[in-house]
């Protein structure tokens, strides 16, 4: 591999999580017409069910859809209540019952094996919120046994496991993506979903040094607003991240899958949101400002 990779045009997505008022097939139409190459997938009850017992044949139906559009795709693993109607993204990985655990886990590999009918880059996840009373051993162990088979599943099928640090969680920075890594192994199959957001929220260096740093392992890309110590995802503009240096160095890594605009609370506006962030990323990614 060149010590220098060569730079990648920008692939841009745009989350269905922040497009829940539209049918699947509206919001698709809608981000092709926008221009995007892509879409990060939120598994869920709106959009693509991963507990329908029809899932083969709906996943076959979105991947006509995104074949009729000409997208590619990311799956994302983080909708709030797909698995339990009382917890926000309940159970995790960490909780304290194994039967729940298991439930989490069963539910990354099923997203790996639809990322794999769908042909998408990536499946994200991320760890979960560490549990009352928990210890940080205990959960750091459950992490990593709930998903090294989760893992396998992703090294069998081809599609890479990107795990996202999230604020307030257990893995919620860089080096606690490295420390994961490391009690797995190093396996080839998990890799880093970077939030830029997150970035400018708690990690300790500019968003622009996160991205060279995480370049490496990076298999998914999200990208927003956001205020230091503040973690809400904002519309461009709205924050304090100077993007023209991160996707400048975004584009310096060589990173080949989607940067998906990643606005989960905004869906009472996200026609208008997916177009003016579309026009935004683009003056950006041009050293411009809009």
């Amino acid at each position: 591999m060149s010590p220098h990779p060569s730079r990648s045009a920008p692939r841009w997505g745009y989350g269905t999580n922040g497009l829940t008022d539209l049918r699947l097939d509206d919001a698709l139409a809608l981000l092709s017409d926008l221009g995007y190459d892509g879409v990060g997938l939120t598994l869920d009850h709106m959009h693509l069910d991963p507990l329908t017992p029809d899932l083969a044949e709906r996943t076959r139906q979105v991947a006509r859809l995104l074949d009729r559009y000409q997208l590619t795709a990311t799956v994302e693993t983080g909708a709030r209540y797909v698995l339990d109607p009382r917890r926000k993204h309940g159970p995790s990985l960490l909780d304290p019952d194994p039967d729940a655990r298991a439930a989490r886990a069963r539910l990354l590999t099923r997203a790996v094996r639809v990322a794999a009918d769908l042909g998408a880059h990536a499946v994200h996840c991320f760890s979960g919120i560490t549990p009352d009373g928990t210890d940080p051993d205990t959960a750091w162990k459950r992490l990593a046994d709930e998903l090294g088979p989760v893992v396998e599943a992703a090294t069998t099928a081809g599609v890479p496991l990107a795990i996202e640090p999230e604020p307030g969680h257990l893995l919620g920075s860089l080096a606690d993506f490295h420390q994961l890594r490391h009690a797995l192994g190093s396996p080839d199959a998990l890799g880093l979903t970077l939030d830029i957001g997150h970035c400018q929220c708690l990690e300790p260096d500019p968003p622009a040094d996160c991205v060279r740093a995480a370049a490496p392992w990076l298999r998914h890309v999200q990208i927003e607003d956001m205020r230091r110590g503040v973690h809400e995802h904002l519309p461009f503009g709205e924050g304090e991240i100077d993007f023209p240096p991160v996707l400048e160095a975004l584009a310096a890594t060589g990173y080949q899958g989607l940067t998906v605009v990643e606005l989960p609370r905004h869906s009472h506006a996200g026609p208008e949101l997916a177009a003016r962030s579309m026009e935004f990323l683009r003056t950006a990614a041009q050293g411009g400002r809009v």
